[in-house]
C-alpha cells in the first residue's frame, strides 16, 4: 500500500503538541472542579470522531496522508490552543487594566484581539505543509482540509475551556446552552475561518511570484475578519447578530462545498485526459478510466475486489486508485512547471510500477481472463463501461496526452 514512515520530525511535533495539550488541560483543572474538567472534556471530545469523518468524507478521492492529517489536528488541539489562550488571557489583563472593566474587556479582545492571534497560529501549520510539503496541496479540496483538521483540533481543546467556564457560573443551565451554540450550531466555525487560509496557500502552492503572497496574505486577513465578525456578533449583537452571524457561517459552508466538488471534477478530468496515454503501456484500460472517474464507481471496483480477493484484494485495488490519481496529478503539476523533468521522471516510474503492480494483484477469475485481456471487464467490475475500442467521450482532450511531459521516459516505453 501507499504508506508514509513517520518522519523523526512527525514524531517530535506530536510530542510537543501532546505536551501543550496536557498544559492546557492542565490550566482548566486548576481553574475549575476536577469533576467539571472531565464532563467538560467528554463533551468537546464526544462530537470530534463524527466531525472528523465529515472532513475525511470529502477527501475520498485523493486522500491526504494521514501522517499530516494528524499533525495538522495535534497541532491545533495543542500547540495553537495553548499558546493562543496565553496570548488571548495576556491581552485581556491588558484592556481590562486600561478600561476597568473586565466584562467590556472580554468581549473587545473576543472582536479583536482572539481572531488575529488564534487564525495565526492556526495558519502556521499551513505555512509549514507549504514550505515543505508543498506537492500535497494539488488544490482548494487540499487546503481546505488541513484547515479544517487544524480547526477541529483547536475548536476541541477550546470547547473544554468553555464548557468549564459555564458549569463554574451557572451550571447545567448556562452549560447546556453553551454545549448547543457550540458543539450544536456552529462546530465547523473553526474550521471556516482557517479555511480560508488553507485555500489561499493551496493556491499559492501553484503558482510562482507575487501572486501568490498576495493571495496568502488575502486569505489570512479574510479568515480574521471572518473570526472577528462571529465573535463580535456573539458578543454584541444577541440573538439576532448571531443569527446574522452563523447566516454567513452557512453561506460560506455551502460556496466552500461548492468549490470541493468543482475541484472532484477537475481531478476527474485530469484522470480522463492524461491517463489513456498509459494504455499501450497496459497500466489502464477505457473500463479502468471509467471505473476511476466516479466515487460510487471506485467504490463498487473496491467491494468487487474484497470479494474475489479478500482484504488483499481491496487493498491492490486502494493503491490502483489512489496511484492512477496521483499520476494525474502529477501531470498536472508538470504542465504548470511546479515540478522538474527528473523528478517528474522518477515519481512517474514510481507511480507506473506500482499501478503495474496493483493490477497484477487484482483478484481475476481464470475464467474471465482471457477476455480481461482484450479489455472486457469482468462481471462486477465497471458495470456500464464503454465496450473495448470505443471512446466514452467524457470532455474534450479524452485520450491526448496535452501539455506537461510526456508518458515515455526511463521504463516507461
Amino acid at each position: 500500500m501507499l504508506k508514509e514512515r513517520p518522519s523523526v520530525g512527525l514524531i517530535i511535533g506530536l510530542v510537543i503538541a501532546g505536551i501543550c495539550a496536557l498544559v492546557s488541560f492542565s490550566f482548566d483543572i486548576l481553574n475549575g472542579d476536577p469533576v467539571h474538567f472531565f464532563i467538560a472534556l467528554g463533551l468537546a471530545v464526544a462530537p470530534v470522531p463524527l466531525l472528523l469523518a465529515g472532513v475525511l468524507a470529502l477527501d475520498r478521492l485523493e486522500p491526504e496522508p494521514r501522517t499530516n492529517l494528524i499533525f495538522a489536528f495535534a497541532w491545533g488541539a495543542g500547540i495553537a490552543v495553548l499558546v493562543a489562550g496565553l496570548l488571548n488571557s495576556l491581552n485581556l489583563v491588558y484592556v481590562a487594566h486600561q478600561l476597568g472593566d473586565e466584562n467590556s474587556a472580554r468581549s473587545l479582545v473576543a472582536t479583536f484581539g482572539a481572531p488575529p492571534v488564534e487564525e495565526t497560529l492556526k495558519g502556521l501549520v499551513l505555512l509549514g505543509l507549504f514550505r515543505y510539503r508543498r506537492q500535497e496541496l494539488d488544490g482548494p479540496t487540499d487546503g481546505i482540509i488541513y484547515a479544517s483538521m487544524v480547526g477541529l483540533g483547536f475548536a476541541m481543546s477550546e470547547n473544554v475551556s468553555y464548557y468549564i467556564a459555564a458549569l463554574n457560573e451557572n451550571g447545567a443551565q448556562v452549560l447546556a446552552a453553551t454545549l448547543v451554540l457550540r458543539g450544536v450550531l456552529s462546530p465547523f466555525a473553526h474550521p471556516l475561518f482557517t479555511s480560508l487560509i488553507g485555500i489561499s496557500v493551496a493556491y499559492a502552492a501553484h503558482r510562482r511570484g507575487p501572486s501568490g503572497v498576495v493571495m496568502i496574505i488575502a486569505g489570512w486577513v479574510g479568515a480574521m475578519l471572518l473570526h472577528g465578525i462571529w465573535n463580535g456578533f456573539a458578543s454584541f449583537g444577541g440573538l439576532g447578530g448571531l443569527a446574522i452571524a452563523y447566516l454567513i457561517l452557512m453561506v460560506l459552508l455551502v460556496v466552500e462545498l461548492t468549490v470541493i466538488f468543482r475541484d472532484r471534477k477537475r481531478i476527474i478530468g485530469l484522470i480522463q485526459h492524461y491517463l489513456p496515454s498509459y494504455e499501450p503501456n497496459g497500466l489502464v484500460n477505457q473500463a479502468d478510466i471509467f471505473m476511476l472517474t466516479s466515487l460510487r464507481r471506485r467504490s463498487h471496483a473496491r467491494a468487487w475486489a474484497k470479494a474475489h480477493g479478500g482484504k488483499a484484494g481491496a487493498r491492490a485495488m486502494s493503491d490502483y486508485q489512489l496511484a492512477s490519481t496521483e499520476l494525474g496529478l502529477l501531470h498536472a503539476r508538470a504542465a504548470r512547471g511546479g515540478v522538474d523533468e527528473a523528478t517528474f521522471r522518477t515519481t512517474q516510474r514510481s507511480l507506473a510500477d506500482l499501478m503495474a503492480y496493483a493490477r497484477m494483484s487484482f483478484p481475476l477469475p481464470e475464467r474471465h481472463q482471457a477476455r480481461a485481456a482484450r479489455g472486457v471487464p469482468p462481471p462486477g467490475y465497471a458495470p456500464g463501461a464503454p465496450p473495448p475500442g470505443r471512446r466514452p467521450g467524457q470532455g474534450p482532450g479524452y485520450g491526448a496526452a496535452g501539455p506537461g511531459f510526456p508518458p515515455g521516459g526511463s521504463g516507461m516505453t
